[in-house]
């Protein structure tokens, strides 16, 4: 740090400010985690030197006998961790590997049959301005405008009507668990391939506080930056034996070169850390901290999609007190609260607009936030949404949320696995 405060005195100076900034706002971002120092100690060490082209004893250049074990490692755990046939961590990010994917198991045209952006996907299912979406015939199911929850007997009358190759669940914000043996049953009976993504609650899934989907999908991927409190980048694959072949040729040579092997070191580290009871004992946290915010917005008269959570994030619709979802995050934001604005389901408002808020507990549960404060930052959510044309009220809730984020570290040392 020295050096570069010598060297490079400006780069030096945002990195200070966005350390600052992390300590001292409360980070509500359910897509968003502090990583663990454990494996980010790996990424930028002297793996990141090394050219890796290709897969542990098939690589295209020399030298690699220790980074083959290291992908070996990393293999190993993720099969010990979820209980899966074949994996794969190559891909740069997530939505790479969900190209890989669909790549690797569909033609060009072929029809997948997801849940829709606005409902709660993502965009690399099918979205209309994405690749996925311009590659593929893309058919999409939503949530019933009733319970907000996906209507599995719709999903069965699209499958049945339109034949996809692969039907796709998981979502980006969706706040319930999902029945993936019921979307099996659907993909079995018109003989498609299920993929499951599971980047929100992978974490969740790993330390088995929520059902897995490993038993039931052909495929399963996703990223590592947010419950599973990995640093960003690496789409994991997770797919039956019989597929390795197709999957593992779609990431290489059909969309990447050589992975990046400093960030595969850092997951086989991660993968570790997620075996540990720390780790358990921090996803427990997670869930309760989740619900704890949820009644902490409930009381602020915010009302809930889907009325609450089971997962570690919640969907708010904020017109009652706000008139959008920009204006929320915008007004949260000025009082030290960061969270993203985000659509609803029958959004009557545009996306860059949207009627809704998302927020999560992941990064203030890393953090060692507990129930109670949880809860009351859920209020003060609601407060400042309620005040949003109070200046003097604000400053005081900018005040209330200062002193809660000086209280805690950026990663909890409860949190960190013992020596055993």
């Amino acid at each position: 740090m020295n050096m570069l405060k010598r060297f490079d005195p400006l780069m030096a100076k945002l990195l200070q400010k966005e350390e600052d900034r992390q300590r001292n706002t409360l980070g509500l971002i359910a897509s968003e985690n502090y990583a663990s120092p454990l494996a980010t100690f790996l990424e930028g060490s002297v793996f990141t030197n090394k050219n890796t082209e290709g897969y542990p004893g098939k690589r295209f250049v020399g030298g690699c006998e220790f980074a083959d074990d290291v992908e070996n490692l990393a293999i190993e755990r993720l099969k010990l961790l979820f209980g899966c046939e074949h994996a794969n961590l190559q891909a740069a990010n997530a939505t790479i590997g969900n190209i890989s994917i669909l790549r690797g198991l569909l033609q060009q045209g072929d029809t997948i049959l997801s849940m829709s952006l606005s409902h709660g996907g993502h965009l690399s299912h099918g979205a209309a301005f994405h690749v996925s979406g311009k590659m593929y015939n893309v058919v999409q199911y939503g949530v019933n405008q009733e319970t907000e929850r996906i209507d599995l007997e719709e999903v069965r009358k699209l499958a049945e009507e339109h034949r996809p190759k692969i039907i796709v669940c998981g979502a980006s914000s969706y706040p319930r668990l999902i029945d993936y043996a019921g979307f099996a049953a659907i993909a079995k009976s018109v003989g498609a391939f299920l993929w499951v993504d599971i980047a929100h609650d992978v974490g969740l899934v790993a330390a088995g506080v929520i059902p897995s989907p490993v038993p039931h999908a052909d495929v399963v991927s996703f990223s590592t930056q947010k419950t599973l409190r990995g640093p960003r980048g690496c789409g994991v694959i997770l797919c039956r034996q019989e597929l390795a072949g197709k999957i593992d040729r779609a990431v290489f040579p059909n969309i990447q070169g050589g992975p990046k092997m400093d960030m595969i070191a850092a997951r086989a580290v991660l993968f570790k850390e997620c075996m540990s009871e720390e780790f358990k004992l921090y996803s427990k946290q997670v869930l309760r901290n989740a619900q704890a915010l949820a009644k902490g917005c409930l009381s602020q008269g915010m009302r809930l999609i889907t009325g609450g959570t089971e997962t570690h994030l919640i969907v708010a619709d904020v017109t009652a007190l706000i008139p959008s979802g920009k204006e929320a995050e915008d007004v949260l934001n000025s009082v030290g609260i960061v969270t993203n604005k985000n659509m609803i389901p029958f959004d009557p408002l545009p996306p860059n607009i949207s009627s809704g808020i998302r927020i999560g507990s992941p990064f203030l549960t890393t953090r060692g936030v507990k129930e109670k404060e949880m809860y009351d930052i859920g209020v003060l959510v609601g407060r400042a949404l309620q005040n949003h044309n109070q200046p003097d009220i604000l400053e005081k809730i900018r005040k209330q949320v200062a002193e809660i984020a000086a209280k805690y570290p950026l990663f909890a040392d409860e949190w960190l696995p013992k020596e055993r």
